[in-house]
């Protein structure tokens, strides 16, 4: 059984690590950087870096701040948001980046998944998925949460790993924020029908939530911002509730 992941994210708008619930209602959590050492500390396996807003506005990502993280972080880390053509993915693994995570503009030019992944390969790419579930179907999301699409969940992750994605990272719009727990159905679903690593993402609010992403949605990764953010979870100690309930974790 291979090692479960860890991967506190952190949403990033205006050079500030923000938090908020189902996708509004911002909080400043601190500075990107110095969290991201804190949480290389503490445990934590990966790092997910997210211009929330990059999309939205137009903006091409944030290359000065990867930067900085990169000399502050000694663990791998992914960058999203405004990543729409190779030389957007060139810079970033440039400026020290591990892997990229494309959300908005891999629906809307699905090609890029395949060039990432012949250009660089699939284990820089991470698809990220922000799907909401309404009318018994879980529907897909553009430009942070902001723009309903015709794309359904399952079928388009399955589209993203044929074209060559490493990495699902589903987010559930429904559970973002309000700490029940992650889509473990949606997750177990995802992970019998694809043979790439599926990170959950969207509800954790204690270490019982984890476990449970991992035990019954059979995810390879679980990632979280708040409950780290704000001190409510320590990942050292996740990482020993875990151990305790036979989960495999570095």
């Amino acid at each position: 059984m291979l090692a479960k992941r860890i991967i506190p994210c952190l949403d990033v708008k205006d050079g500030k690590t923000v938090k908020g619930i189902n996708f509004v209602n911002f909080r400043d959590a601190g500075d990107p950087v110095e969290l991201g050492a804190s949480y290389s500390k503490q445990g934590a396996d990966e790092l997910v870096y997210l211009d929330i807003t990059a999309s939205h506005e137009g903006r091409k990502t944030f290359v000065d701040m990867v930067k900085r993280v990169a000399a502050n972080v000694s663990i791998p880390f992914t960058v999203g948001g405004g990543i729409n053509e190779l030389t957007d993915v060139e810079k970033l693994l440039n400026a020290g980046a591990d892997k990229v995570s494309i959300n908005s503009s891999a629906i809307r030019n699905p090609d890029l998944i395949n060039q990432i992944a012949q250009h660089f390969g699939s284990q820089v790419c991470v698809v990220a998925i922000d799907a909401n579930y309404e009318e018994d179907d879980w529907i897909c999301y553009l430009n942070g949460g902001r723009i309903r699409t015709d794309k359904r969940l399952f079928t388009w992750a399955k589209e993203a790993q044929e074209r060559g994605a490493g990495e699902i990272l589903f987010t559930s719009m429904t559970h973002d924020g309000v700490k029940t727990g992650y889509a473990n159905d949606a997750l177990a679903q995802l992970s019998d029908m694809l043979k790439i690593p599926i990170i959950a993402s969207g509800g954790a609010g204690s270490k019982n939530h984890f476990k449970d992403a991992f035990l019954h949605g059979k995810a390879d990764a679980a990632l979280a911002a708040s409950v780290f953010h704000f001190g409510e979870i320590n990942i050292s100690e996740l990482k020993d509730y875990l151990r305790k309930h036979d989960i495999c974790v570095r």
